[in-house]
């Protein structure tokens, strides 16, 4: 026994995983994770909150009974194994990827942590009967989940374990920096922001450097900040909404403050903030186009005006026509593109560079050196 515990544990050091395969796997449980909270809201918006009213089992049984709602519920709860897989799978093999990188070890630990605690909440929504406060909580959880999904699935990327280490240098590396264990790729010089290698033809060496624009990267934040803001009131509207998640008959707490008009008064803020979001990405859009911001910072930015557009159009849409099912799922599916969207895009905008940093200095150049010729005094 003892020998085929030494075996197994030989097998499981010597399998490793390239950063390309990592990437797959980021990608695959950015995918799951966003699919869950997709399925979640079909479940609300169907009555089904309570088609299983007991927890983990259904009904006492370990399957749920030839009832629409239950199966409905229940199947949502199946969905949880391959989500948790892909999500564990995020985080152990970022133990055997090779190099090792600790940032994307303790990312990829958030998401099984947050799927554990979905399950947890999950299950006192159901014991709380889908009282308003577990369900707002519940979805601001999966949107929290996402962001740690999304900040892994940037930072997997195999063209991001250059920048993994930074040095104080800014737009280059430290020489004394040691290279990252295990990693075979040659050094790479120093790209301007257009992909022109620096310094090219006796340019000023601190021409055309990739330094983040400051006002562009905390614009970008400030964004996802307002994005957040927007999906919180945008689940205190659905809470006092019709849409509680039960069936037809179910008594289940809602959230109340004003009567029949605390729907109308959360709807009226929730396009409010919505709008402001809205006219901010177009400014923050705006703003990266005028400073030539990286292609992918734009595009990312285009992406989240355009869904935040459709977004407008489906609200304007489902508030006139009484909140049907279908639109709310589809506003429900736009807000998940639209926050994946919008923290794309400050992970494109870069990082801060760090006060008192300093710009890297001028590689010497190669080949032999030139010595001046001595100097001749008369007499000699």
């Amino acid at each position: 026994m003892r020998r085929r515990l030494q075996r197994l544990r030989e097998r499981t050091n010597g399998y490793t995983v390239t950063p390309r395969q990592y990437a797959v796997t980021a990608y695959i449980a950015l995918g799951a994770l966003t699919l869950i909270v997709l399925s979640g809201a079909a479940v609300r918006l169907t009555g089904s909150g309570l088609g299983c009213p007991d927890w983990p089992k259904c009904y006492g049984n370990a399957y749920p009974p030839l009832n629409t709602h239950a199966v409905i519920e229940f199947s949502n709860r199946v969905i949880t194994a391959p989500v948790s897989l892909a999500a564990g799978a995020a985080w152990l093999l970022a133990l055997r990827r090779r190099p090792y990188r600790r940032d994307l070890m303790w990312l990829g630990a958030l998401l099984p942590l947050g799927v554990i605690g979905q399950a947890v909440l999950g299950g006192f929504t159901v014991r709380g009967e889908l009282d308003y406060g577990y369900v707002m909580a519940h979805f601001s959880l999966s949107m929290l989940i996402l962001l740690a999904a999304t900040v892994l699935a940037w930072r997997a990327r195999p063209s991001a374990d250059r920048y993994a280490r930074r040095s104080p240098i800014v737009g280059g590396h430290d020489p004394a920096q040691p290279a990252v264990a295990g990693s075979h790729e040659p050094a790479q010089p120093a790209v301007a922001g257009n992909g022109d290698v620096a310094n090219a033809n006796g340019a000023d060496p601190h021409a055309g450097r990739s330094v983040p624009d400051r006002t562009l990267v905390l614009s970008v934040r400030a964004l996802v900040a307002l994005g957040a803001l927007t999906i919180f009131a945008g689940t205190a509207a659905t809470a006092a909404g019709p849409h509680a998640g039960g069936s037809p008959g179910q008594r289940i707490n809602r959230l109340s403050f004003d009567g029949r008009g605390t729907m109308d008064f959360v709807i009226h803020r929730h396009g409010e903030i919505a709008l402001a979001f809205a006219l901010a990405a177009v400014a923050v859009w705006w703003m990266a186009r005028r400073r030539d911001a990286e292609p992918l910072v734009r595009r990312s930015l285009t992406v989240l005006c355009v869904l935040l557009a459709l977004q407008g159009v489906v609200g304007l849409d489902q508030y006139k026509t009484h909140l049907p099912t279908q639109l709310v799922w589809v506003h429900v599916g736009l807000a998940c593109g639209a926050w994946l969207a919008a923290v794309w895009a400050a992970c494109a905008a870069g990082t801060l560079a760090r006060r008192g940093a300093r710009i890297a200095p001028e590689k010497a150049p190669s080949g032999p050196l030139r010595t001046a010729p001595p100097i001749k005094f008369p007499g000699n």
